[in-house]
């Protein structure tokens, strides 16, 4: 049995998977917000509580979570984290004392791009970016089966580089809370769209889909990927898969573009979905 946790900043879900992938538990509650010590003992509680329940006749199960943010390489500390009282924390080091067993951590992006190159919309593609589009926009990168973390930590950290400029993006272009102007996350997030006239008007809707083409089309030229996985509230914008990619061949560099955008399989669970899969053998038949 394999347990994923998706630490979000207003609920926690946790999810016991089977290692063929099937669903034997889940619950979520609401997340203490602010407090470091009660966000640790409630995973830890909540691991141990669902590991009593469906675990009779189990060994331990492994244990991932799935955090809106990174652990240093070097620190080991949490950092670039939106929810700020983890940063500078060793949470890792906290939830293996707490449980007495290993943990992993990943981006909660990282989480969602392997749920869905393990089980879900890119199933069986060997490079997949996985995208959050949400109140933040994020992205993770999965090759051939495996979170591609990188160097620093901060591999497929897509929504913080800076969207290629247009006539009709906004100038002064807009400060992200990174403290940089024009990050994609600040033309391709819900609140941006909404403040740009929201999904109901028409000439936000294409100022929308030509910048998503547009930054797409960036990742598509460095990574090549087979698959690009939409998740997010804004995913759900059926319209973005069919007129996305015939906007973003204008921007790639190639005479054809065989990149697939998909609309996720698992939706609001691929994260904690995701956080399980962190241990191998990442699904069934790999190892």
């Amino acid at each position: 049995m394999r347990i994923g946790i998706d630490l979000g900043g207003t609920k926690i879900e946790i999810v016991a998977l089977a290692d063929d992938g099937t669903e034997l538990l889940r619950e979520r509650v609401p997340t203490p917000r602010g407090d470091y010590p009660g966000t640790v003992a409630t995973i830890a509680a909540l691991a141990t509580g669902v590991e009593a329940k469906v675990g009779a006749g189990r060994t331990a199960a492994t244990v991932g979570v799935g955090i809106p943010g990174a652990e240093s390489l070097v620190t080991g500390l949490i950092k670039n984290a939106n929810s700020t009282w983890l940063i500078g924390q060793p949470l890792r080091h906290d939830l293996e004392g707490a449980l007495g067993r290993p943990v992993r951590i990943a981006n909660d992006a990282n989480c969602f791009a392997l749920s869905e190159a393990t089980d879900g919309a890119a199933a069986g593609a060997a490079l997949v970016f996985g995208v959050i589009l949400g109140t933040g926009v994020g992205g993770g990168i999965v090759v051939d089966g495996k979170v591609l973390v990188g160097a620093n930590a901060i591999a497929g950290e897509w929504g913080h580089n800076p969207l290629s400029a247009m006539p009709d993006d906004a100038a002064p272009r807009p400060l992200c809370y990174c403290g940089r102007q024009g990050c994609i996350e600040t033309y391709l997030s819900g609140p941006a769209l909404a403040a740009d006239g929201g999904a109901d008007s028409a000439a936000a809707m294409q100022r929308y889909e030509a910048r998503l083409a547009r930054a797409l089309a960036q990742v598509i030229n460095i990574l090549d990927p087979e698959v690009i996985v939409l998740g997010g509230g804004l995913s759900n914008l059926d319209r973005l898969y069919d007129r996305v990619p015939r906007l973003w061949g204008a921007q790639v560099f190639s005479d054809v573009v065989a990149t697939r955008l998909v609309k996720n399989r698992h939706g609001d669970s691929s994260g904690v979905r995701g956080a399980a899969w962190l241990w191998p053998p990442l699904a069934p038949g790999r190892t």
